[in-house]
């Protein structure tokens, strides 16, 4: 057989092995892949409690994986702007990217404005019915620009920042979210406790490690204690 048959062979394989269900990280953690996808304004919360609720997913055994809008622009999506397409192009490299893990068994977060409804529908449809929870953390604009921790809608407003969500260009909210955040009466860790309870009530978290018994007889004293 020549080696241009055995590299198409492989290919094939390799194709056929990645449309088969998920196992790995999910089997051995008894969780189920999920990607919750944190959507809203920049300054709205996203980051601080995508970062908690990373905290509380590990602290109950999942194995996750966060993707931050942030991060990848100094990475995956460097180069890309604010224009509506770029925006499209790192919300479709995110979904992609979320996609790949989810296979792999994690439960991923990815924290992204992602401000197009239909971005947003492109990246649930590659997911399987159940997988994909979109959560507007719902904050108003003017709260979130009078938080403004690294000063984009004062460069925005001074039109440093051409096109930037909330300003001039426009924010979609999700008309039917699995779930809503509200940052204003809630804390980043009330947020999360949300997130955490949705997630349980879908059936997509790790069993809970069985408490250790209290009721267990004392030890017997040492020899020659008594």
């Amino acid at each position: 057989m020549s080696s241009t048959t055995n590299r198409s062979s492989s290919l094939q394989l390799a194709g056929a092995a990645g449309r088969q269900p998920t196992t790995g990280a999910a089997a051995v953690e008894r969780q189920r892949p999920a990607v919750v996808w944190l959507t809203g304004l920049s300054g709205a919360g996203k980051t601080t409690i995508a970062r908690e609720l990373e905290r509380r997913l590990r602290e109950r055994g999942a194995m996750v994986g966060m993707l931050d809008g942030d991060d990848l622009r100094d990475g995956l999506c460097q180069g890309l702007g604010f224009s509506p397409a770029d925006r499209a192009e790192q919300s479709r490299r995110a979904a992609e990217t979320a996609r790949l893990m989810a296979r792999a068994g994690l439960i991923v977060i990815v924290s992204l404005i992602s401000p197009f409804r239909e971005s947003r529908a492109h990246a649930r449809g590659l997911f399987a019915d159940g997988e994909f929870f979109e959560v507007h953390v719902n904050t108003p604009l003017e709260v979130a620009e009078s938080r403004d921790p690294k000063g984009l809608y004062r460069r925005a407003r001074s039109g440093e920042l051409p096109q930037f969500t909330g300003i001039d260009s426009p924010y979609e909210a999700p008309e039917a979210p699995e779930l809503r955040l509200d940052t204003v009466g809630g804390t980043p860790a009330d947020c999360a406790l949300e997130v955490l309870e949705m997630l349980e009530a879908a059936g997509r978290l790790p069993a809970r490690a069985p408490r250790e018994r209290t009721d267990r007889p004392a030890p017997a004293p040492p020899l020659g204690a008594a």
